[in-house]
């Protein structure tokens, strides 16, 4: 085709789309937008009928959702909010600059608060609520990288003082610091989220979101206007947290949820999507999944061009570059955008061609224009029926000059140069004389000046300053004995598993009339591998909606029972979205002033080794509950294999502080360890959490052996004594969870067959034994001159005579981090190795757990002690069946 037909060609196109889109025009002027979309929807199906099949889009063009005519007015005082961005900003540049003068290498971020400062002033002084008149507020989930930001405004607000923001990064300095992101351990009345671990402020912020229309539809809180905002980055969206349960929201139809994601477009290294579009990538995702999805990608500066563009001219070239392209824009001049980015098209040239190199260099983005923000806000509070993604263009280091504006070097960045410090100075109009600004002092306006003022007026008319936290629940009554008395008794000949126990435990609290409604329980679709399935009929299973329609065990008493007001969180195959919800309701009590007490169940390999770094968030956040984690041990489990088979929960638990972990063996213990669990988070207000692990075997449930409470919650008490007293053989076998069985078979082998006297302990909290025997340990080191504190493990084994056998379902290591304060050396024996496919015996007798190995552990440590001779540990083996030349279970 020659030139001249080409021409021919694209003016023919040009005026047919004209006339489509007039007539669009008037179906919406005359019809509206329900009216048009219907119209569009037949074109498409008329298509398709007619054999054509139209490309397909999830994505609409480059441009802002919500056209500049549509628009409201901004309520605000636009300079003095200006001015009092440029204050936090400069606040924010000046606390980061000075910790790492002060300390080199300190760290800190200042190119994400940067790119969303806008992003973040325009919610507080319009948006973000701290109390509203019917006792609800917004929860923040603030991006974790934005601290500095945060901070600064607080600064201004008169809640944090200079000697803090001096502090940055150095909490234990004089006078107190601040901590690098947001951490509600170190800051419990300031940070209510942590967020910096990427990926897990998105997701925990789907299932608050979530918890929260719960507590309104079983009645525990007023229906309201509360909303959920999460900032997050684009680069954080490729963590599989941060997309994973947005499904979830929209089916939930969760228009209480708002994400904000700052697309700057730059990662720590290098470009999100060089070669691609984030935007438009997020937008299909999110539109794909049922949100509702707002652009907010170009400025003010750009309405009139877009204006012109009539027949979408501008709109294509937006669409043709990449975000490598764009971030090469951003920091280039004006003469260069006018020239690759116009000059595509002598008409685009035309377009721009009244304004100068330097208002082209200064055409803001979206994410930028607080015009933009405010509208795009405005529409995601009043959306009904989804939840709303706001996907707003930023440039990262905005403001930081030519070494960090919008440079693959900018999110590393700590500090700036004095020439570029004062052009930041003069850009934001920040009053710092030339002479001070090498040292970047924080600028703090007096009392009396227009911008504290604004500030602190917008914070008191939304109710109050963000974020925040408080204790807001009162303490609970203790539950009344009455509920736990049943499991202390046993259950003589009637076998019953622990993970049985539990769940009775729970069903019995669930009645109880005081604390019943706050009872949360959660599992991850195993309630009936639980033998939770009878809570079906009891509680309900949640749902928003009810259930409509009629389930296919409907003729069964324990039939899938779903409803509105339903108790139990069937979460589905998801242990983070399970263990987010756990945290949503664990920290209720500060968030609501609600006491939820949350159970999550779940397999207990799929917890702390799968979604760890959730737990560790939730004790950041100082969540309250029981993690209970069901099928325990590396044998219990038969049949399941290496997949399945946990024998290290309850080490993975050492290393978060606040997290009490057991793992009881009888029914008491249990009974005991909940109850406690209750006292001291509910009642006393402790900020702990518990992980109780419980097992799939069932066995004949032993009384309680007398007064052995305060054993049990220390971690450690005698279960039995031996009733041979005159043996010169002796033995102390400690047996714990789903190896105590193995333990009592062995004292019957060594008390009939070996004569050795044997006693028996039941270790209920290895992690309680090792934290008081380093305490102790740390005490002493500490103060050589006082009485020396004696480890509860010392303390209960004095006067135990004879060899020390410790036997658990997890690793080696758990018995022996406790042996330091133990009387003589102990034998530990566990189930280091990757789990089989077996039974339990055969599962047993291969990590040599079992009760011949028992035996032959004790009949080791006596021959060690000379008690007995090699050749008769020789026989035993013999006699046991025990094979001597079978592979170390821990190699194969």
């Amino acid at each position: 085709m020659n030139p001249s037909d080409q021409r021919e060609q694209l003016g023919q196109e040009v005026l047919e789309t004209r006339e489509w889109l007039d007539s669009l025009d008037y179906v919406l002027e005359n019809s509206g937008t329900e009216r048009a979309g219907r119209l569009l929807q037949q074109l498409a199906l008329h298509a398709a009928r007619s054999g054509y099949r139209l490309p397909f889009s999830a994505t609409t063009p480059y441009e802002n959702t919500i056209s500049s005519t549509s628009q409201p007015p901004f309520p605000g005082n636009q300079e003095l909010e200006r001015r009092i961005k440029s204050l936090v900003r400069w606040n924010a540049l000046a606390m980061v600059m000075r910790a790492n003068k002060r300390q080199e290498g300190i760290g800190g971020h200042i190119s994400s608060y940067a790119s969303a400062a806008t992003l973040y002033e325009v919610a507080f002084n319009h948006f973000f609520r701290g109390q509203t008149p019917d006792g609800d507020r917004d929860l923040v989930y603030f991006q974790g990288h934005a601290a500095p930001g945060i901070y600064a405004r607080a600064f201004l607000e008169g809640r944090l003082s200079r000697k803090q923001l001096e502090n940055f990064r150095r909490e234990m300095a004089e006078g107190g610091g601040l901590t690098s992101y947001p951490h509600p351990w170190l800051m419990k009345d300031f940070w209510e989220f942590p967020t910096v671990s990427m990926g897990l402020g998105p997701i925990q912020a789907i299932y608050q979101a979530r918890f929260n229309r719960y507590l309104e539809n079983r009645g525990l809180k007023q229906c309201n206007q509360g909303k959920v905002w999460a900032f997050l980055g684009d680069g954080e969206t490729d963590e599989p947290e941060s997309l994973g349960a947005i499904t979830l929201a929209s089916r939930e139809k969760l228009d209480n949820l708002i994400f904000v994601v700052n697309c700057n477009l730059q990662r720590l290294d290098g470009p999100v999507r060089g070669n691609g579009k984030i935007i438009q990538e997020l937008e299909a995702i999110f539109r794909g999944a049922g949100w509702n999805v707002i652009k907010v990608i170009w400025g003010s500066d750009w309405d009139p061009l877009i204006q012109q563009d009539r027949d979408g001219l501008l709109v294509k070239r937006m669409g043709e570059l990449c975000d490598g392209q764009y971030q090469k824009l951003f920091v280039e001049s004006g003469a260069y955008t006018r020239q690759n980015f116009f000059g595509s098209d002598p008409r685009l040239l035309k377009m721009v061609e009244h304004l100068s190199d330097k208002q082209i260099e200064r055409m803001r983005l979206g994410g930028h224009d607080p015009i933009k923000v405010y509208t795009a806000y405005k529409a995601a509070v009043e959306h009904i029926g989804s939840p709303t993604v706001i996907l707003a263009k930023t440039i990262k280091g905005y403001g930081l000059g030519e070494s960090g504006e919008g440079r693959n070097i900018t999110h590393q960045q700590k500090k700036i140069n004095d020439e570029e410090l004062m052009i930041f100075r003069s850009r934001f109009g920040i009053p710092i004389a030339d002479e001070d600004l090498h040292d970047a002092p924080f600028y703090l306006p007096s009392e009396d000046t227009a911008e504290i003022q604004y500030m602190r007026e917008r914070r008191k008319q939304l109710g109050g300053y963000l974020p925040d936290r408080k204790m807001r629940a009162p303490k609970l009554e203790p539950v009344n004995e009455e509920v736990f008395k049943e499991f202390y008794t046993g259950t003589a000949d009637h076998k019953v598993a622990t993970t049985m126990v539990l769940v009775r435990l729970i069903a019995k609290l669930l009645r109880d009339p005081k604390i019943g409604k706050l009872i949360v329980p959660i599992i991850p679709d195993e309630a009936r591998t639980f033998g939770m399935e009878a809570l079906f009929r009891q509680v309900g299973i949640y749902s928003s909606v009810g259930q409509n329609y009629e389930p296919v065990d409907m003729d069964t008493l324990l039939y899938y029972k779903e409803a509105k007001d339903g108790q139990i969180l069937e979460e589905g195959i998801t242990e983070a979205g399970g263990l987010s919800e756990f945290i949503a309701a664990g920290t209720s009590p500060a968030n609501h002033g609600i006491n939820a007490i949350p159970f999550f169940v779940y397999y207990s390999m799929f917890g702390l080794q799968r979604v760890g770094d959730l737990v560790w968030a939730a004790g950041d956040q100082r969540t309250k509950g029981f993690l209970c984690g069901g099928t325990a041990g590396r044998t219990t489990l038969a049949g399941e294999g290496l997949q399945h088979q946990d024998g290290h929960s309850q080490l993975l638990a050492y290393p978060v502080p606040n997290l009490l972990a057991y793992d009881p063996a009888f029914a008491y213990e249990i009974a005991i360890i909940v109850q406690e669990g209750i006292r001291r988070m509910y009642v006393e207000q402790e900020d702990i959490f518990y992980y109780i692990t419980v097992m799939n075997e069932p066995w004949e449930q032993p009384a309680m052996p007398g007064d052995v409470r305060e054993g049990i919650l220390k971690g450690l008490y005698r279960f039995q004594s031996s009733k041979n007293k005159d043996s010169k053989l002796r033995a102390q076998l400690f047996g714990s969870g789903a190896i105590m069985l193995e333990v009592l078979k062995a004292v019957q082998i060594l008390e009939e067959k070996y004569k050795v006297a044997t006693d028996v302990w039941s270790i209920t909290s290895y992690k309680e034994l090792y934290r008081d025997g380093n305490a102790c340990q740390r005490w002493n080191m500490l103060h050589p001159g006082a009485g020396q504190r004696e480890p509860f493990v010392a303390s209960q084994l004095k006067g135990a005579e004879g060899v020390l056998v410790a036997a658990s379902d997890y690793v080696k290591a758990l018995p022996e981090s406790i042996s330091q304060w133990m009387p003589r050396p102990l034998i530990a024996l566990g189930t280091d190795g990757y789990g089989r496919s077996e039974s339990r015996a055969s599962l047993r007798d291969f990590f040599e757990v079992d009760a011949k190995h028992i035996v032959l552990a004790t009949l080791t440590g006596l021959m060690r002690e000379g008690k007995i001779k090699a050749a008769e540990v020789k026989k035993a083996i013999a006699d046991l069946g025990i094979n001597s030349g079978k592979a170390d279970p821990f190699s194969v």
